[in-house]
């Protein structure tokens, strides 16, 4: 069966995850981006939207060719490989029982509803365990399902702001800077899919199921590196170093012929590999050896760093850098990394087919599982398995389609 045929998972090995039911409840990254490393080790994962519109990535580009379509976001089919969806109006009163009818056959419900809207359409925690005492509620929001901020809505610059990543980020004389990508979202998204499968496990060895509650706030404080412990311990804060490390030459991101390197000299003893790559023998003064050295004559040695660098290409000075034991990166573009062997050597650029929208390469899971080959399925195009998975259960409620389809349930 191809990638363009099917949205389930294909592997001749019985994946870690087979057998395992789970629903997704939510809206773009956090609680898509947990379920997707689920479906990609083998879950069955039932993705609900809302009829018509779905999920808000739908509506985030970019779209081929620049032309918006629910079924062609990079976004959308980039968080959703490998699941099924279905489309379910948890604000009528039929949509709510077909629900429940998901949850009694259920593993585990991954939701980043608003705290309190679970409760507010009566389908919470507490409701949901007396249906299926076993089913784990993983519940993923901005500030936590307790405490004063709990109804407090953010975007990825407030937790930047927040969780005090921005204080750390930009240049000492400059202002704190927000990061590009959303990262407490997907950040928040792993450790909601590490405490899952902890539940679960604990759910397998007991029968007890539990409600699982993630805070993205909470995520963002915890990568601070050293900050918090710093300020604890000392009193001191960890503040903005822009792109040089503890302020020293040889050690930040440098300009070379077609882009950027990151460059670490390293310690005292590796100097003069340094001094040997750049081909310049005044780098083996000894008054550059030493690190404070480094601080005090940062201008100098930058001055002799820059011809070599200029005349070289990013790729060749991280390859020439590394064959001397020196711990040198090259800054890649979207570009770079879609055309980087070593990670198409890995199998982590798929590239999969979808019908609507064509085949394109996608990032892959940040782990593998050693000999289980598992293969990447797309997303799944709106309601597409609505008939497979909710015509058995509206049958069984003495429901009809007809009727749910008027009124905008399904």
């Amino acid at each position: 069966m191809s990638q363009n045929e099917s949205t389930t998972q294909n592997s001749s090995v019985e994946n870690l995850l087979t057998g395992i039911s789970v629903i997704e409840l939510g809206d773009e990254i956090s609680a898509a981006y947990c379920t997707k490393m689920m479906a990609y080790l083998g879950a069955e994962v039932l993705k609900i939207e809302k009829p018509s519109i779905g999920d808000s990535a739908r509506s985030v580009g970019p779209f081929p060719d620049d032309v918006a379509d629910i079924e062609k976001s990079a976004l959308f089919l980039y968080l959703n490989t490998g699941k099924k969806s279905i489309t379910l109006n948890l604000e009528s009163s039929s949509g709510r029982k077909i629900f429940e009818s998901l949850v009694e056959q259920a593993d585990l419900v991954v939701e980043n509803l608003p705290p309190g809207k679970m409760e507010s359409l009566g389908i919470d925690y507490k409701r949901l365990s007396s249906i299926n005492p076993s089913i784990v509620v993983t519940s993923v929001s901005d500030f936590g399902q307790t405490g004063p901020y709990k109804n407090y809505k953010a975007t990825p610059l407030q937790h930047y702001a927040f969780g005090g990543l921005m204080y750390i980020t930009g240049l000492p004389e400059r202002e704190p800077l927000q990061m590009k990508p959303r990262l407490p979202e997907y950040g928040v998204a792993q450790n909601a899919f590490v405490a899952s499968l902890t539940a679960l496990w604990y759910k397998d060895s007991t029968g007890i199921g539990q409600h699982v509650d993630i805070s993205t706030a909470e995520y963002s404080a915890s990568i601070l590196e050293n900050g918090l412990s710093m300020y604890s311990y000392t009193g001191n804060k960890l503040g903005r170093s822009g792109n040089k490390g503890y302020g020293r030459a040889a050690w930040g991101i440098y300009p070379c012929k077609d882009g950027f390197v990151g460059v670490i000299a390293g310690p005292e003893h590796r100097w003069s590999a340094m001094a040997e790559l750049m081909e310049e023998p005044k780098l083996a003064e000894e008054k550059y050896t030493e690190r404070s050295g480094r601080q005090i004559y940062a201008e100098e040695i930058e001055a002799l760093m820059e011809p070599w660098l200029m005349s070289h290409n990013k790729q060749e000075i991280f390859e020439k850098a590394q064959e001397l034991g020196l711990a040198f990166a090259f800054v890649a573009t979207p570009e770079d990394i879609l055309n980087w062997e070593h990670l198409d050597n890995r199998g982590y650029l798929p590239e999969i087919s979808h019908p609507e929208a064509g085949s394109y390469k996608y990032a892959g899971a940040a782990f593998q599982a050693v000999g289980i080959e598992a293969e990447w399925q797309r997303a799944p195009i709106l309601g597409e398995h609505n008939d497979e998975v909710l015509s058995p259960i509206i049958e069984n409620l003495n429901m009809r389609v007809e009727d749910l389809k008027l009124e905008e349930t399904i």
